[in-house]
């Protein structure tokens, strides 16, 4: 059994399945634009996905996992119009609003994946391929009980290492400071990946706020920021 066939454990998915009402506006824009710009992970052909087909143009791709109501994706795209962006989430509400900022901004370069970011990683993904991979403030699962749901683990970045091009980053965000200490030390440990900075990363002035980091500072709890390069000829 390999790294990528250990990832998955009862209880531990990239986002959790919410149940959200969309919006008027929500349905409208799924009706009139999921079938061009989203794929389902049950829709998805077996195999590697053609990323240049479903993007119509050949560009780095960048993967967000959980990209909840999808306003920080849409300012990411649209201050990096020469990057593909993927955002893989699992509520349809979220996916929507991010759809109405597609709208908004007349913007190309998104796609939307409803479905389990592991899965596609796993399945579709071929290795090499992704430009970067972001995971911003995932599920904390604060209580100790319950920290062997959390996303961030060996098994998962091995594969992210493995899906990511030399030179691709991870990059990871969360105000919880045990899961924060828990990022940096299996990231650390994956051997083709390089910490870009000696522990935490400053604080990217392009990274959007989001409402959880809004939260957070509300709350006293300091963000903390990890970028992992692929190291060249991993």
């Amino acid at each position: 059994m390999g790294p990528t066939d250990q990832i998955r454990q009862p209880g531990v998915y990239s986002t959790v399945r919410r149940s959200v009402r969309m919006t008027v506006g929500q349905k409208r824009v799924w009706q009139s634009h999921w079938s061009d710009l989203g794929r389902t992970q049950e829709d998805l052909p077996p195999g590697t996905l053609d990323l240049a087909d479903w993007f119509g143009r050949t560009a780095p791709t960048v993967l967000e996992i959980g990209s909840g109501m999808g306003e920080a994706t849409a300012q990411l795209a649209v201050a990096a119009p020469e990057v593909n962006h993927v955002a893989a989430e699992v509520y349809p509400a979220g996916l929507g609003q991010l759809m109405l900022w597609v709208e908004k901004y007349g913007l190309g370069n998104v796609r939307l994946l409803q479905g389990d970011a592991l899965d596609f990683l796993r399945d579709h993904v071929a290795p090499g391929t992704l430009a970067g991979v972001r995971i911003y403030f995932p599920d904390p699962w604060p209580k100790k009980r319950h920290h062997k749901r959390r996303l961030v683990t060996a098994p998962f970045v091995a594969l992210i290492a493995d899906r990511l091009q030399p030179g691709g980053t991870l990059h990871l965000a969360t105000d919880w400071a045990d899961y924060a200490d828990r990022m940096l030390e299996v990231c650390a440990a994956e051997p083709s990946l390089r910490n870009e900075y000696d522990g935490w990363a400053p604080r990217p002035e392009w990274r959007p706020v989001t409402k959880f980091e809004s939260r957070a500072q509300a709350e006293g709890r300091e963000v903390r920021d990890l970028i992992f390069t692929k190291r060249t000829g991993s």
